[in-house]
């Protein structure tokens, strides 16, 4: 995982704070109120342009939206790609990186076979991890980023409870990275299991974590998640900034900029992005 904290912190200031004012908060928006045409944005500013795509989770070579951001691609031409999460190898083609790397690994491959510049649309993520943890107890920050993975592995990767027990002894430690406050707490899916039954009696088990706990459009005393959702509106909130300053900077430089991002940021970025790039 990359760590680049100089140009995280160039990436919101790129945002005038009077931009970022017009990020839309999730609590302000009605979940399956958004109309589809607001998933996609097109914008110019002088010799730079914009295609920000609003993308579906998905690892699915046939879901409709790969041809979608083929077809834009292609349009575009673009000279910087941007990808939301880590920096994943892609595959040989492009449905086994649409397999194993979603619409984020699909990205990168067209912006290698392109020659586009491939660029992580995140903050750092101790920036975003003291940014969270300023606003919630250690240990609910540490179990939220910890069943988030559990969530998105189970659901999207098909893994059972032997492999989310060895991703997450894995993951504990890279957490922990993230602040040395994280370090001290939660140290094995033993202490993971009873630090998740404080909380939580159903479902019994911190693999079995519904998704839907972790949908920053819904509140947590609506999906059971105690904290969960409203963690990850605070998470969601601090990148939309960090993912809008980053775009606008390439755009004003004149790139042509293609973004590819879980599809609810696309519409609470876009009035910070139109008031940047006027």
């Amino acid at each position: 995982m990359p760590w680049m904290m100089p140009r995280a912190a160039a990436a919101q200031d790129a945002l005038p704070d009077s931009c970022a004012a017009r990020i839309a908060g999730y609590a302000s928006r009605t979940p399956g109120a958004t109309p589809a045409a607001d998933y996609l944005l097109e914008l110019s500013a002088g010799d730079g342009r914009l295609v920000y795509f609003g993308a579906e989770h998905s690892s699915d070579p046939a879901h409709p939206q790969f041809a979608a951001i083929r077809d834009r691609w292609e349009r575009t031409r673009p000279t910087v790609a941007f990808y939301e999460g880590p920096a994943r190898p892609e595959g040989a083609t492009a449905e086994e990186t649409i397999r194993q790397f979603g619409e984020s690994g699909y990205v990168r491959f067209l912006a290698r076979q392109g020659g586009a510049r491939a660029e992580r649309l995140e903050p750092d993520p101790r920036e975003e991890a003291r940014f969270v943890a300023a606003r919630f107890p250690i240990d609910q920050v540490k179990l939220f980023y910890l069943l988030r993975e559990t969530a998105r592995l189970r659901e999207r990767r098909g893994m059972a409870e032997p492999q989310l027990r060895q991703a997450m002894e894995q993951m504990i430690g890279r957490v922990a990275e993230l602040l040395p406050e994280l370090s001290g707490t939660i140290t094995t899916t033993g202490e993971l299991q009873a630090a998740y039954r404080r909380y939580w009696t159903q479902p019994a088990n911190w693999w079995e974590a519904p998704e839907a706990w972790f949908d920053p459009m819904r509140a947590s005393t609506e999906t059971g998640g105690i904290f969960t959702n409203d963690v990850n509106r605070a998470s969601s909130e601090f990148r939309d900034r960090h993912m809008a300053g980053a775009i606008a900077r390439e755009v004003r430089r004149g790139e042509r900029v293609f973004a590819v991002v879980g599809r609810d940021h696309v519409p609470s970025q876009t009035p910070a992005l139109r008031c940047a790039l006027r």
